[in-house]
């Protein structure tokens, strides 16, 4: 495939009705009102020359390229800042325009390294370009006065490079960082000839506040701001659109190569859930796929403690084959089981669930979603009667107020997180709930109009205050609840929320949230128009989780926040298809579609499809899976990309099952934590090597294109295939496009989607005869489930208590620039922003713990200890420490507890009870841990002739 141009219009499209008819050198042409001159000439096929203007920023008019004339006016106004005007007649080329234009371009390239042949730019330069489109051919002014030519590069950011000789300073990086991404930290320092473009105040790059999304480096011009891969490796040659394997945002991107190397990752412009944006880990963190940690052949060994062994695939797929066939015979039918990745494909996802179905014969599969979004398809199935968010993304450009609650979206889910900003500049609220004061709390050009603080663990009794609020202060939007609610639950509720128990004056002890904030914010949220909810796993990962859940559910249906764009309930999902593979079936007592395995009507579907009986009883979750093995009942284990070594809570109950099986097979790219404890690992494709499909957390299905062939011989799907093809079920799939056609066949959400569909673009599902295009939006006539369903919402403390031994409760998040465990990102340059997971504390903590910024202390609970640095700080308050689990070493879960939600055993990850103090560095079992880890990594030598 050729390298993938997408066109530039050089200014922004407009939405009007109203539409505009001018003629433009001698074209008739008619264009929305409100649209610049520049783009209404690009709709007639003539460009004008331009430096400061793309179509993905504000117009500006600095460059002075873009001049026309227009008949009776005078001057020569820049066309990228001129509205169109009925019967307007403009002209783009004459000897005036081409003589001012020269000049322009003399002055800029006076300044200019003329290295072009040399330069990394060259062949995709737009300053060269327009050197050609307004037909320069000599510079009068010479290089011997004052100039910017021996200006010093900033390489200190390991993936872009700034070269400010080339920089024209057409301030295009500058207001991407300020317009696209919202962080401004960049800005034009000085005045004429010193005018120039610095980071932070005047510091390097990595130092500054440049959260390296890439939007700078996209919209340069010139090769002022160039990836350090293009200047390595030259211009790409062909690129292939693809979608992002890390967040749950699921941004489009061309993967731009040279031959069948990656040269770079650019946002597509045209991706519907990024619109051209990106992050750091996406724009740039795909070297993991590259890295020498990869395995790239089968391995096997017989105990955990021998060293492994490297074999061919035929050689690993007999071993699991045997081992799973033997260990049933020997343990009975339930005895082995599967656990599907988030990270995989919606086909891959779909195969191994049916591995378990199928040639298992149980329903002993999980995903990961267990451990983070489990309470939202629980809690929101119940209220609305489907399992996902309501809204796309671009729903929140319509939003009045966004109430953000237990997400920290700046460093989980950054590109949208740009776009949330963005509408908040505009004039939108923000309401944040969380205990920590996250970035959206207070951020260049945006502050939140309350930030409720909460005591972690509190917050069904916070929503339920914002609840009594609503409907005492008789707020609540009746019309809709009316239409549209069960009249009986909601009487129920009502006199439920209604009770001064359930009041922020009574609540203002347990939540410690003033009573009068906690007023305000539900007055706002009630009465300021369209309000959007976004929440995430400090939601979901609590003893209340799918309580909290069905809270905030209750809150968008009172105040009628629900079925239209700019309101919506926004589950925002960590991984790039935990939404896809909890739709594949991956959960123990759901088929595809979120059917339960009871229901004898979804049955019948699968056991036609497939040609074998589906056990009516669910199957095991994984924490249930862990609990057999240690009993000796539960002994076998395909878990296919996860890590739940790591990952998962009470790290000393996962190893213990773990070591207790007798056949755990990992399925990854890395020998992970988990690997330590396996008899045979599969290696993995990355994202770059498989086709498919992921689902992000808009519900949008996106297409996964393969640029590459698997590194290790197979697509992760392939090897699911051949696993259930030795164990006598036979799978005959030639390409992911028939597991999607086997998935649109059964499931009636899934029914209208093909990839015929989707490489003509992505869609939400439901997409079906009903919805040939997709759902944006759900629930917009009507709930899925027919009446929405208003749920008492009782706020019951956990069982995790602090006290004398441990006075302080530990709550866990993510950082920008790592991902989840880390077995991507920590091998890659991100790890020079965090290279270990620090532990937050207050100064009141810290100074009556004797801690200073930097030292090692040690995190203790009831279920163990490790330790970390500390970085004191105020974004947590008194009382409530933080850190981050993306690095093996720290084991963050060594600590966590097994409490978990009510409903779906989602781990209580964000309530734990704990003690600080200092210490002198990693504990003796940390410094064990890693040597038992890399002995059980280590691999003997291929025997000669092997």
């Amino acid at each position: 495939m050729p390298l993938l141009l997408e066109s530039d219009h050089g200014t922004r499209a407009v939405a009007a009705e109203a539409m505009v008819t001018l003629t433009i050198d001698s074209h008739v042409v008619t264009v929305p009102e409100g649209t610049s001159v520049m783009r209404a000439a690009m709709a007639a096929g003539i460009k004008v020359p331009r430096l400061c203007a793309t179509d993905t920023l504000d117009s500006f008019g600095s460059c002075r390229l873009c001049l026309i004339e227009i008949d009776g006016r005078a001057g020569t106004p820049a066309s990228c800042t001129t509205p169109v005007a009925p019967g307007m007649k403009v002209h783009t080329v004459s000897g005036n325009l081409r003589k001012l234009r020269l000049g322009v371009m003399e002055l800029y390239i006076s300044d200019h390294p003329l290295d072009c042949l040399t330069c990394s730019a060259n062949g995709n330069c737009e300053l060269q370009d327009a050197a050609g489109e307004v037909g320069l051919r000599a510079v009068r002014y010479g290089t011997k006065g004052a100039n910017h030519l021996t200006a010093a590069v900033d390489a200190s950011n390991p993936y872009f490079q700034f070269d400010p000789s080339k920089c024209i300073v057409c301030s295009r990086c500058v207001r991407a960082c300020e317009e696209v991404q919202g962080t401004f930290a960049l800005t034009i320092q000085g005045r004429g000839f010193d005018s120039k473009v610095v980071a932070g105040m005047d510091e390097p790059f990595l130092t500054s506040e440049c959260v390296s999304c890439g939007a700078c480096v996209q919209a340069c011009p010139t090769a002022t701001l160039m990836e350090k891969s293009v200047i390595e490796m030259g211009q790409p040659e062909h690129s292939v659109v693809t979608t992002c394997a890390y967040c749950g945002v699921g941004c489009n991107f061309k993967v731009e190569m040279r031959g069948d190397q990656v040269v770079r990752m650019v946002p597509w412009k045209d991706g519907s859930a990024n619109h051209g944006h990106s992050c750091v880990k996406g724009r740039f963190a795909w070297g993991y796929a590259n890295h020498p940690d990869r395995i790239l052949r089968p391995m096997m060994r017989e105990k955990i403690t021998d060293p492994w062994r490297e074999v061919s695939w035929d050689q690993a797929i007999a071993r699991v084959a045997s081992e799973f066939r033997r260990i049933q015979a020997a343990h009975g039918r339930d005895s082995i089981g599967v656990i599907t990745s988030s990270r995989c494909t919606d086909e891959e996802a779909y195969l191994v669930q049916k591995l378990a179905r199928t040639a298992f014969g149980n329903n002993n599969t999980d995903t990961c979603a267990r451990v983070c979004h489990s309470p939202t398809g629980y809690g929101l199935k119940t209220t609305f009667g489907t399992s996902a968010g309501t809204q796309d993304f671009d729903s929140v450009e319509a939003s009045d107020v966004i109430l953000v609650i237990g997400a920290n979206p700046t460093d989980g889910h950054p590109v949208f997180a740009s776009r949330m900003k963005r509408r908040l500049r505009q004039g939108a609220k923000l309401i944040v709930i969380d205990p920590r004061r996250i970035d959206l709390v207070r951020t260049p050009h945006v502050e939140a109009a309350f930030h409720l603080k909460l005591r972690p663990g509190t917050n069904v009794a916070l929503l339920t205050a914002l609840a009594h609020v609503i409907v005492t202060d008789g707020l609540v939007a009746e019309a809709f609840v009316t239409a549209r609610c069960d009249a009986e639950a909601f009487a129920d509720w009502v006199e439920f929320v209604a009770d001064p128990r359930q009041g922020p004056e009574a609540t203002e002890a347990v939540t410690q949230v003033p009573a009068n904030l906690v007023r305000d914010a539900a007055r706002l949220f009630a009465t300021g128009g369209n309000g959007a909810i976004y929440y995430g796993l400090g939601v979901t990962e609590h003893s209340q989780g799918s309580t909290a859940v069905m809270a905030i559910a209750n809150l968008a249906m009172a105040t009628g926040n629900i079925g239209r764009p700019g309101v919506g309930v926004n589950p925002l999902r960590g991984q790039n298809n935990v939404q896809g593979s909890c739709d594949m079936g991956s959960f123990p007592h759901e088929l595809p579609g979120y059917r339960h395995v009871g229901d004898a009507a979804a049955r019948a579907i699968y056991q036609a499809e497939w040609g074998v009986p589906i056990d009516p009883e669910p199957g095991l979750r994984i924490p249930n899976m862990l609990d057999a093995a240690v009993e000796g009942s539960f002994l076998g284990l395909y878990i296919q990309g996860e890590d739940i070594a790591q990952s998962d809570p009470d790290t000393k109950h996962v190893t213990a099952g773990l070591s207790a099986m007798e056949c755990v097979v990992v399925h990854d790219l890395f020998l992970n934590e988990t690997a330590n404890y396996a008899h045979v690992f599969l290696p993995g494709a990355t994202f770059l090597e498989k086709d498919g499909t992921f689902i992000n957390a808009e519900r949008r299905i996106n297409r996964v294109r393969k640029v590459m062939a698997p590194r290790a011989g197979m697509a992760d799907w392939e090897v699911t295939q051949a696993i259930s093809n030795a164990m006598g079920y036979r799978m005959d799939y030639a390409h992911p496009s028939e597991i999607m056609a086997e998935i649109a066949r059964t499931t009636p959400s899934f029914a209208g989607v093909s990839y015929e569909k989707l490489d003509a673009g992505s869609v939400q599902w439901p997409c079906n005869d009903a919805a040939p295009d997709g759902t944006p939006i759900m629930h917009q006539d009507g709930f899925v489930r027919g009446k929405g369903h208003f749920v008492i919402t009782e706020y019951i403390a956990t069982d995790e208590k602090v006290g004398p031994r441990f006075p302080l409760l530990l709550t866990t998040g993510r950082i920008l620039s790592q991902y989840n465990v880390g077995a991507q990102t920590r091998r890659t340059a991100n790890s020079v922003w965090h290279a270990e997971d620090l532990l937050e504390i207050h100064p009141h903590d810290a100074e009556q713990r004797g801690v200073r910024d930097g030292d090692w202390v040690l995190l203790q609970s009831r279920a163990g200890g490790t330790t970390l640095r500390a970085r004191v700080t105020e974004r947590v308050a008194a009382g409530v420490v933080y850190t981050t689990f993306h690095h093996p070493l720290t084991q963050a879960n060594v600590v966590t507890t097994d409490y978990s939600d009510w409903a779906t055993n989602c781990p209580e990850f964000k309530v734990t009870a704990v003690q600080i103090s200092p210490s002198n560095g990693p504990s003796e079992w940390q410094v064990a841990y890693s040597a038992h880890a890399a002995e059980s990594r280590r691999i003997d030598p291929v025997p000669a002739g092997d």
